[in-house]
């Protein structure tokens, strides 16, 4: 029966701790854009950095 009433305040405070952390997040957006990061990788430029691939006037993709 003691550590009933040691557990009961302690599951009691960690519910709060929870409730507090999710609040938190919904306050801050974190819930907003829940699709964003599905097409991210689905949009992303597969040139690799420091490459310009943009057509030039003037010159035909021929003659590189």
């Amino acid at each position: 029966m003691e550590t009933l009433y040691l557990l009961v305040p302690l599951s009691l405070m960690l519910v709060l701790a929870v409730v507090v952390v999710l609040w938190w997040a919904v306050q801050d957006g974190q819930f907003e854009d829940m699709d964003g990061a599905d097409y991210a990788i689905l949009m992303d430029d597969d040139t690799p950095a420091g490459v310009d691939d943009t057509p030039r006037p003037g010159r035909s993709s021929r003659e590189a």
